[in-house]
């Protein structure tokens, strides 16, 4: 298993890199936002191997959170590799983080590849996602918010409502969001 890659930009393109490691040239497989950021002929990234029975791919990221964002997006029934970069490519971990914590299905029907029933299906599966947020200073306002959903959705209320309830809370803390998302989950 490759888990990252360090050497000379040969070639680059929007959505793939050529990397030269000591003679050995890698295709590896971008977004565009990692894409975007990378400016140096020498490269480091973090990648994920996928091994398939007809194909094996590289593909890399500058961003640690972009890669677990990957990496969490394609273990969902339907969404491939492609789809997965896609998603990397139309948005930041973050704000990917935000839609899903909002539950903001017409914003996933941007990306590429998916539609409705795909959208709604990734925004199930991945209720509760949070990045890391000791890296690149995310906020922790996005950790509360996702903390709080978990919380609620323990509490028996279904993803649907409490992202409805969320969308206008303000609190700062998981305690304060929870306590306002009861109070609007109440009326």
């Amino acid at each position: 298993m490759i888990v990252g890659i360090e050497g000379i930009l040969i070639r680059k393109e929007p959505t793939f890199l050529h990397i030269n490691v000591n003679g050995i040239i890698y295709e590896v497989f971008v977004s565009l936002n990692c894409s975007g950021t990378i400016k140096e002929k020498t490269v480091k990234l973090h990648t994920t191997h996928i091994i398939r029975e007809d194909n094996q791919s590289l593909y890399g990221f500058t961003d640690i959170n972009e890669k677990k964002l990957f990496d969490r997006v394609i273990k969902i029934n339907g969404v491939g590799p492609k789809v997965a970069l896609a998603i990397c490519s139309t948005f930041t971990p973050n704000s990917f983080s935000q839609i899903v914590s909002s539950g903001d299905i017409n914003m996933l029907k941007r990306v590429p590849g998916i539609g409705p029933k795909g959208a709604g299906r990734i925004l199930v599966e991945l209720s509760g996602f949070v990045l890391d947020v000791s890296e690149d200073g995310i906020s922790s306002a996005t950790a509360s918010f996702s903390e709080a959903a978990l919380a609620l959705e323990s509490l028996g209320f279904k993803k649907e409502v409490i992202a409805t309830a969320l969308k206008n809370c303000v609190g700062n803390t998981t305690s304060e969001i929870v306590k306002e998302a009861l109070k609007r989950l109440q009326k």
